[in-house]
């Protein structure tokens, strides 16, 4: 795997613009919540934490050809999920909606095209296999 940057960090008024933009769509105090909890990183650990999420895309990129319910695939997708926890604590209805705007929201879709055409498609049927998963496992 190549050392390339998948994504970048957004800018102090990307971030703001798409802050206002999620206060309209989802939860405000959950959307203030994140912001808050984002913006009491240090530089370092903000650098760590996209350090991580590039090993988190990595992984996911080496699991698509096993498929989505490959054990590597469903590694790949617990990881993720771990990784939104230094955003918020999201619950698989917020699981499901995310891996949804990646695909419809041509912002989110243009990066993921970036890294692979088919990577955004396919983390959002391996996350429903996960969250079927984890809704077995809690009946």
């Amino acid at each position: 795997m190549s050392q390339r940057q998948f994504f970048e960090a957004f800018s102090d008024e990307q971030q703001a613009e798409y802050e206002k933009e999620a206060m309209q769509m989802y939860d405000p105090a959950t959307v203030k919540a994140s912001a808050k909890k984002w913006k009491s990183y240090t530089a370092a650990e903000k650098q760590r934490i996209g350090e991580e999420g590039q090993v988190v895309y990595e992984a996911l990129l080496d699991a698509m050809p096993h498929g989505a319910a490959s054990a590597e695939a469903q590694a790949g997708v617990e990881r993720w999920r771990r990784h939104m926890e230094y955003f918020w604590i999201p619950n698989d209805e917020q699981l499901l909606g995310l891996t949804d705007l990646y695909n419809t929201d041509p912002r989110f879709k243009a990066n993921f095209d970036k890294i692979d055409s088919g990577l955004a498609a396919f983390l959002r049927e391996a996350v429903k296999v996960y969250v079927r998963g984890r809704q077995k496992k809690t009946r």
